[in-house]
This record gives C-alpha cells, structure tokens and sequence, in this order.
C-alpha cells in the first residue's frame, strides 16, 4: 500500500509530520509492505510553516501509485487555487482506495469537488469558512475526524494523528494501532 502525504509551502509541520510518524511506526511494527512518503508540486524543498524546510521524495511527476492520499493543512488560501494541484488530487482520487485531510486540507479537497454532499470536519477556527465557502457540505463541529466512505477529514494538528490512527485500525487492525499509539507515547482520542 502507499501512502501520499501532499505538502506545500506553509503546510503545517505536524499535520504531516504527526500521521507520517504514525503510518511509518505501523510500517515498522507490522505493516512491512506499506510505503510511506511525502509528494510536491515538484522536487525542490518545501518551506513548512515557521520555516521548517522538507525534501519531499516524489513531485507531481514521478510519484508511485497512491492508495492512501492525505491533503495537509496549513496557510492554504492559495494553494486551493491552484488549477495544476486541483487537477492532481483529482487524478489520484479517481484511483486511490482512500483520500484524507488534516485540517485545513479538507478546503483542497472540497475545492477539487470532492467532498459535495458529504459529512467533512476541519480545524475549529476554520469551520465558518468552510461552512460559508462549501455549502454543499455537512460540517461536523464536535468530532475529531469523519469517515464518510472513502474519504476522511479531521481537525488540526493531533486530530489528524488520532484520525490516521483510525486509519491504521481500518486498514489493518485494531490491535496494531494500539501498537502504534503505545509506542508513540501518544494518547489516542478514540
């Protein structure tokens, strides 16, 4: 299985570095056949908020097939609008199994047209904008993440580890997710 998390400049650090942690832990502790990376629009490292510089291993171009794709927030009024990373994470919904977000991610993909009609959830203090910009959606503001078919959304920061724990239950077992959260020193928020 792989799994894409898609960065961009002023993508929140721990929106992706929190479920790269968590997929990557699973990978060691009995996902062996799970592939776990980070995609750009191209190769050139990517500016995280506060600075954080990051090499993502695979662009636009040269990625593998994608399973599981996860759309990170963070400063995302710009990156919404891009026609080129619309189309992208259209192409990869159409053959991924599932498609996630983190946080502000979600305003990427209802913006792709994904995400019309369904249950979607973001962080607290971005659920108006997405309330007023996609009112196609259901928005569900006491819940950490929402599984709705194939997709799944979740708040900000911790929510998407808690929300990519769930993942790990879903797509292998419960038991290993246990695993993950325990050797992660992490509570899960079940």
């Amino acid at each position: 299985m792989n799994i894409g998390l898609y960065i961009y400049d002023e993508a929140e650090v721990l929106d992706f570095s929190g479920p790269f942690e968590v997929f990557s832990t699973a990978k060691r502790l009995g996902a062996q056949e799970w592939n776990v990376f980070l995609i750009a629009e191209n190769l050139a490292p990517v500016s995280a908020r506060g600075g954080y510089n990051v090499l993502p291993h695979y662009s636009f171009k040269n990625h593998p097939t994608i399973d599981l794709l996860i759309v990170v927030g963070g400063v995302h009024s710009e990156e919404m609008h891009k026609p080129n990373v619309l189309s992208w994470i259209k192409s990869i919904d159409k053959t991924a199994t599932h498609v996630a977000s983190v946080c502000t991610g979600a305003f990427l993909l209802a913006n792709a047209g994904l995400l019309d009609g369904l249950s979607v959830t973001t962080h607290w203090e971005d659920i108006p904008d997405l309330r007023r910009n996609f009112p196609s959606l259901t928005i569900v503001d006491n819940k950490r993440w929402v599984n709705e078919g194939k997709y799944t959304t979740s708040g900000g920061i911790s929510a998407g580890i808690d929300m990519s724990l769930n993942l790990v239950a879903q797509l292998k077992s419960q038991a290993l997710a246990d695993m993950v959260s325990h050797q992660m020193e992490y509570r899960w928020q079940k």
